[in-house]
């Protein structure tokens, strides 16, 4: 019997929470992509009032020519062509092609993690690692920089120890990037 009046319940509730969806298709003001989504027929009415209310400002408010066609144009929105910072690049992609220094390329697995203590022992603030992708040879890389000449400082301080240290392009987080 309560099972027989949960779901009476439940039923009546949903019988009075209908919501009458419609497909709407937008255009991106920037890209002029479309973009269909669904969505109550008030919500729609209520984001079309904005839109109109925006662009009515946006149109008293630009500089108009003597054009009769101005005035059913909308107002362009002129984004500025800059360079990207490296916040900007990252938050966009965690992962990207950065610099690393390469130490050496040795033959064995073994050989490897004697290069990494060693370097570890010299260099305690880089971070250094194996790569295996050329085996059986494996290569020493250490740090992530964003630049070849970020990379520059560091470098040099390898060189003193590693002779055929060299930067390299390679695929960094940007979170451990400099």
């Amino acid at each position: 019997m309560r099972n027989l009046i949960k779901i009476f319940s439940v039923l009546f509730i949903f019988g009075f929470y209908n919501i009458e969806a419609q497909q709407v298709v937008k255009r991106d003001t920037l890209a002029g992509t479309e973009l269909i989504m669904s969505m109550d027929p008030k919500v729609k009415e209520a984001l079309e009032n904005l839109e109109e209310k925006c662009s009515r400002t946006a149109s008293n408010t630009s500089v108009r020519d003597n054009d009769d066609d101005s005035a059913a144009r909308p107002t362009k929105i002129y984004v500025p062509n800059r360079e990207l910072t490296n916040a900007e690049i990252c938050r966009k992609n965690p992962r990207i092609l950065g610099y690393k220094i390469q130490i050496t390329t040795v033959k064995s697995n073994e050989e490897a993690n004697e290069v990494k203590a060693y370097f570890r022992r010299r260099f305690p603030n880089l971070k250094v690692e194996t790569d295996a992708s050329l085996r059986p040879n494996y290569k020493i890389l250490a740090g992530s920089y964003f630049t070849k000449q970020s990379a520059a400082s560091d470098l040099s301080k390898v060189r003193e120890y590693f002779k055929s240290a060299i930067a390299v392009q390679y695929r960094i987080f940007c979170a451990e990037a400099k």
